[in-house]
């Protein structure tokens, strides 16, 4: 049996609201959880109850980006799930070092139960992979097999959420608390920095044409609201239902926050430079857009416990930079991507 392959776009991420009420609620009993006292560790999820024995020790990861959650713990997988790339091992620079020299088999395309079978997992995680209750019945013969929350979606799992839980499934759940603390500490450092404060943020998109925003719950949204930038009121307005809202080209007012991140897969972008309505925005004419270009894009697409303080790191001096006061501050990743002077 094949199992599906609905390949999310580079983004997703949960409800930022919903994923603090989950840690301060819900979650707390997994903080307050021994890594393994010798009891089953129970997950409940969307599709039902799975139970772990003892810790995985032998993991397959088919979530399009929980392997960069294993790595973070240490936990190398037998095998892993390609999302996108150039890198034909399937994982970034901010995952690479945590290999460690190994290369886990990587599952491209359609996955075959079959070839799950033979690697003897002793878990899987379909979190983030966009199985079917079906599929995960497939599963859940060959290994125990953990997927998401139901009100978290299919690629909904927050990466606080899915660290702690992983942690807790390998037995790691002390190094995984201090990697959520670690990440969360870092981003609120960074927003001290920055005087976010009282500013709001906005991550947007512009390709093929379509030019639109990240709205609360994605990765790309969360980024900028982890560093304490509010979203904007017209954004807070939009329709919910799907990660991102289209804009009319006629109307990109949503996007005029106190820092715009534009968040490509290109390293420069024509289009965009050349797009009419973007001289309408303030963040434009005062020099308060901030790019993230492929690697640093799709960190923030990836939205791990390893990519965020990866994208943290690449962008907060930029986000300084137009945050100063002075529209004369050339932004250098504006610059870079041909977005300055347009």
């Amino acid at each position: 049996m094949q199992i599906g392959t609905m390949v999310p776009k580079p983004f997703a991420s949960q409800d930022f609201l919903t994923r603090r009420r989950f840690l301060a609620g819900a979650g707390a009993a997994l903080l307050a959880a021994p890594a393994w006292a010798g009891q089953p560790l129970v997950f409940d999820h969307a599709y039902g109850r799975t139970v772990l024995t003892a810790p995985a020790q032998r993991v397959v990861s088919l979530g399009y980006t929980s392997h960069d959650t294993l790595l973070a713990l240490d936990v190398v997988p037998v095998a892993l799930r390609f999302w996108y790339g150039p890198y034909e091992s399937g994982v970034w620079p901010w995952a690479e070092p945590h290999l460690r020299g190994a290369r886990p088999e990587v599952i491209r395309g359609e996955v075959s139960a079959e070839r799950i079978a033979a690697l003897e997992p002793d878990l899987i995680v379909a979190t983030g992979a966009g199985i079917s209750a079906e599929e995960y019945d497939v599963l859940r013969h060959i290994a125990p097999t953990l997927v998401h929350a139901a009100p978290d979606g299919a690629y909904g799992t927050p990466w606080d959420t899915l660290t702690l839980t992983l942690g807790r499934a390998t037995g790691r759940l002390a190094q995984a608390q201090a990697r959520v603390a670690e990440v969360h500490a870092a981003f609120a450092a960074a927003g001290q920095r920055l005087g976010s404060a009282g500013l709001t943020g906005a991550a947007a998109y512009h390709w093929a044409g379509s030019t639109g925003v990240f709205l609360p719950g994605d990765s790309r949204a969360a980024f900028v609201e982890e560093m304490g930038f509010a979203q904007t009121q017209k954004v807070l307005d939009l329709p919910r239902g799907n990660f991102f809202q289209e804009l009319s080209p006629e109307d990109l007012s949503p996007l005029d926050a106190d820092l715009l991140i534009w968040v490509s897969s290109f390293d420069r972008d024509a289009d965009l430079s050349a797009l009419p309505m973007r001289r309408t925005l303030a963040a434009h004419r005062q020099g308060r857009e901030v790019f993230a270009g492929m690697l640093v894009g799709s960190a923030m697409a990836h939205g791990s416990v390893l990519s965020l303080p990866y994208a943290l790191d690449a962008l907060e001096a930029d986000i300084a930079a137009a945050l100063d006061g002075d529209p004369a501050t050339v932004v250098a990743s504006a610059k870079a991507a041909g977005l300055v002077g347009q």
